[in-house]
């Protein structure tokens, strides 16, 4: 579904990710995981189109993304692309966003009012619907922009930090089973990112490790595990494959002053 060929992109003249090239298949669920200012949001974004990359190329769905104007328009009509802090209409109620954000993607419009109805069912906006989204908390802004990925039924979804922005454990865990029931389906692709590795050992299909711009491992957990040598949680694993440093310091630290 998404293939990355020796993708370089900087700002400035310092390489955010370099020569990435890497292959997601269709129906995976991918989370990009590292440090802070490691690419992550980088490499979501040149993969969604936003940014053009300096050196590469990017195929969705062996189309060409920025190639000529069609393979672009027919990229956008499979692609949702969610940043991590999305622009909302702060005038408009959540209804209407989400119809005409369903609209643009010709959902069907009993099939899209249904779907409305049933996300804002799921993600507890039943009241605050109708309301103008500006009227709305952080966590609830967080919700209905969600709801605006998911509404679209489009097979690619690219996801910045979803769980992040105040989003509550309700929220969490259903975000957690929507994309669940998505990787079983097959036919829906989905990369998102994610500082927390916890949030996503339950619903990865394989992770993609970024350290200093460029690809430390694209592997499954156990993948992962066979690679650090290590059977323990995916945090565990990580330390072990970014922060060696962090574990020793640590231990460092209790020997002198843990008592």
């Amino acid at each position: 579904m998404i293939e990355l060929h020796d993708v370089t992109q900087h700002y400035g003249v310092r390489p955010v990710i370099h020569g990435i090239t890497l292959r997601i298949e269709r129906g995976e669920v991918v989370v990009i995981l590292g440090p802070n200012g490691m690419g992550k949001t980088t490499l979501l974004g040149v993969m969604a189109g936003v940014l053009s990359p300096q050196k590469g190329e990017v195929l969705i769905d062996g189309l060409k993304r920025r190639g000529s104007e069609d393979e672009e328009l027919a990229i956008r009509k499979m692609t949702v692309y969610l940043p991590d802090q999305p622009w909302l209409p702060a005038q408009r109620t959540a209804r209407e966003f989400l119809l005409a954000v369903g609209r643009l993607y010709d959902v069907e419009a009993e099939r899209l009012m249904n779907h409305i109805d049933q996300l804002l069912h799921l993600f507890d906006l039943n009241e605050q619907g109708d309301s103008p989204i500006r009227s709305l908390s952080a966590g609830q802004k967080k919700k209905v922009a969600l709801c605006s990925a998911l509404v679209t039924e489009a097979p690619l979804l690219l996801l910045d930090e979803p769980f992040s922005g105040g989003l509550d454990p309700a929220g969490i865990l259903t975000l957690k089973r929507v994309i669940q029931h998505q990787a079983r389906r097959k036919d829906v692709t989905i990369v998102l990112t994610s500082p927390v590795p916890e949030l996503v050992e339950e619903i990865a299909t394989r992770i993609i490790v970024l350290h200093n711009g460029e690809v430390l491992a694209f592997e499954t957990i156990d993948g992962l595990q066979r690679l650090t040598g290590h059977r323990g949680t995916l945090d565990q694993v990580l330390q072990r494959l970014i922060f060696p440093e962090t574990t020793q310091k640590l231990d460092a630290y209790f020997q002198e002053f843990g008592r």
